[in-house]
């Protein structure tokens, strides 16, 4: 595979994947179609020496591996989630002549960009059909329903010197200008158009609101890829590539779990049992267990902060990564981020044999650092692990930038480890 070949799956993976539920069924089918047999939680596992697997929970998360006689595993962890506005549970608010969506922010997420975006919804719902069974099914709008206006810049003179933004009065954004919409009758079209009729209630959702605009290159050169949630569905193609790209022979492992941005504290969250209670399926012998803890790797990769041209002030300026120059190793000496002499010489052994790029991140000591679930990981299994990024513009805006060659870099980093 190319470069050009690997960015155009990304940008329709991205355009694809508007949810962590679509991005978990999106690598679900990728996966099955490169061979990959799906597990079910729920049922005995009886595993084949030589086969691929996957298995997902809460529709949000997702492992996959192959199951090799070896058990040193290269293990890759990303996340599904990015910072979004997602819809209460009573949505619909109806006055001023317009009809308006309740939301709540997810995620540490930059509020300002989501101002005059067209926005669509997707999202699951669980419903009772005319068998008085519940159901679950994703939608995803994909028509542009819906804005968040900016007040004009006459009504608000200091727009420009120290503009805030409430997140329970400045955010809703409006539909329409009919009073009569309803919220059930709308998730019920939705359902029609994936082909449910049997619809007794709708019991509840999980919406979030989106930007319709295709994720895209950017630059003279096409330099740049700009998209909603590079973070981390950036991490999570990569990943997913690098392990369907695997023999069934080596060692490898791919998680992506839900609900990172705000603390991986739940049952589909790194900070939850579902890489553990996998691991010790797959190794049911405790000191097999550990033989394969011990001699594995956790690479946890998230999005790092690339240096920004116009506030180069924001960052220590021996430890500034640049777009397009390479994989970015993160370190921190409070353990914000797993990284150790260790498991940091291991990347970049097989990043120097592959002749690969690589650079290295630590926030200004004055300043903190994001959080990843590399650090979560290594403390819930004592596996020793690497935290690493792709240089980022705009992290968690509703638009972000990254480089055109460092997702596709770290492709070949990832490929080659086991040369």
């Amino acid at each position: 595979m190319n470069k050009d070949d690997f960015n155009e799956g990304l940008l329709g993976f991205l355009d694809a994947s508007p949810t962590p539920f679509h991005a978990t069924q999106n690598m679900a089918k990728m996966l099955e179609n490169a061979g990959f047999v799906r597990l079910i939680e729920e049922e005995k596992w009886k595993l084949k020496e030589g086969s691929k697997y996957y298995v997902t929970r809460n529709d949000s998360s997702l492992i996959a591996f192959t199951y090799p006689k070896a058990s040193n595993y290269m293990m890759l962890g990303c996340h599904t989630d990015s910072p979004n506005l997602k819809l209460k549970p009573n949505p619909v608010i109806k006055e001023h002549g317009v009809v308006k969506f309740a939301v709540q922010p997810y995620g540490g997420l930059l509020l300002n960009p989501w101002f005059d975006r067209d926005l669509s919804l997707a999202g699951k719902v669980s419903y009772l059909n005319a068998k008085d069974e519940i159901k679950e099914t994703l939608i995803d709008v994909q028509k542009s329903i819906a804005i968040i206006p900016s007040l004009a810049i006459h009504l608000d003179k200091k727009a420009n010197e120290d503009r805030t933004v409430n997140k329970q009065t400045d955010i809703s954004p409006i539909l329409s200008t009919n009073d009569d919409f309803e919220f059930s009758d709308f998730i019920r079209w939705q359902l029609e158009k994936n082909e449910i009729r049997d619809v007794k209630d709708i019991y509840a959702s999980e919406l979030s609101l989106y930007t319709t605009q295709k994720a895209s290159y950017v630059g003279l050169r096409d330099d740049f890829i700009a998209s909603a949630r590079l973070d981390n569905l950036l991490s999570c193609y990569v990943g997913l590539l690098s392990l369907c790209s695997a023999d069934a022979e080596e060692p490898m492992l791919l998680i992506a779990s839900d609900h990172e941005e705000v603390g991986s504290r739940s049952s589909s969250g790194a900070g939850g049992s579902f890489l553990e209670n996998t691991l010790t399926r797959m190794y049911p012998n405790y000191d097999d267990y550990m033989h394969m803890i011990r001699t594995s790797i956790m690479i946890s990769a998230d999005n790092a902060h690339a240096l920004h041209p116009n506030y180069a002030d924001k960052h220590d300026k021996n430890h500034s990564p640049y777009i397009n120059k390479g994989t970015v190793i993160k370190v921190n000496a409070n353990q914000k981020y797993a990284s150790n002499t260790t498991s940091i010489s291991r990347f970049m052994h097989v990043a120097n044999r592959v002749g690969e790029p690589y650079q290295q991140f630590v926030t200004r000591s004055d300043m903190g650092c994001g959080s990843t679930i590399g650090p979560i990981t290594a403390t819930r299994l004592g596996i020793e692990t690497l935290d690493i990024g792709l240089p980022t513009y705009a992290m968690h805006s509703i638009r972000e930038l990254a480089g055109a060659d460092d997702a596709f870099s770290l492709y070949k980093i990832l490929l080659g480890w086991r040369d």
